[in-house]
């Protein structure tokens, strides 16, 4: 998969994660990696709301790509999260396999379209909460 990184479409994501090549349906597009933690550290760095690039595999088996800007998946937005653009929505998931993570394309998507996948509801209700605090 040729992947590269560019300025997102959506307004204040910062950067996006892009395809140069077209990529079918059910495919996997790229591993989400990062630093590999466990559960106690997991909830410490949410509770200090260091969490954005965190994802919960299971009990003791975080990944956390904050420190590890050079794996592109991190840059994967979510087209249907606080800022939406009309036409824009997502064409990817993250799907386990065993204990890796992957952004799985959800349809055939175009090559120069943006990598866009589902945060999940939870994910955003978090973030909306705590932008109500600030």
């Amino acid at each position: 998969m040729a992947l590269i990184i560019k300025k997102s479409k959506l307004p204040g994501a910062g950067k996006g994660l892009f395809t140069t090549k077209a990529i079918r349906k059910d495919a996997k597009v790229i591993e989400y990696r990062g630093e590999i933690i466990g559960y106690k550290e997991y909830r410490r760095r949410a509770r200090k709301e260091q969490d954005h690039y965190l994802f919960y595999l299971r009990k003791e088996l975080c990944i956390d790509s904050l420190y590890t800007p050079q794996y592109k998946a991190r840059y994967a937005n979510d087209a249907a999260g606080i800022t939406r653009v009309k036409g824009l929505r997502n064409n990817s998931d993250f799907v386990i396999f065993d204990d890796k993570c992957f952004i799985v394309s959800s349809r055939n998507i175009k090559a120069g379209e943006e990598i866009f996948v589902n945060y999940t509801k939870p994910y955003w209700d978090c973030m909306r909460k705590r932008m109500k605090r600030k």
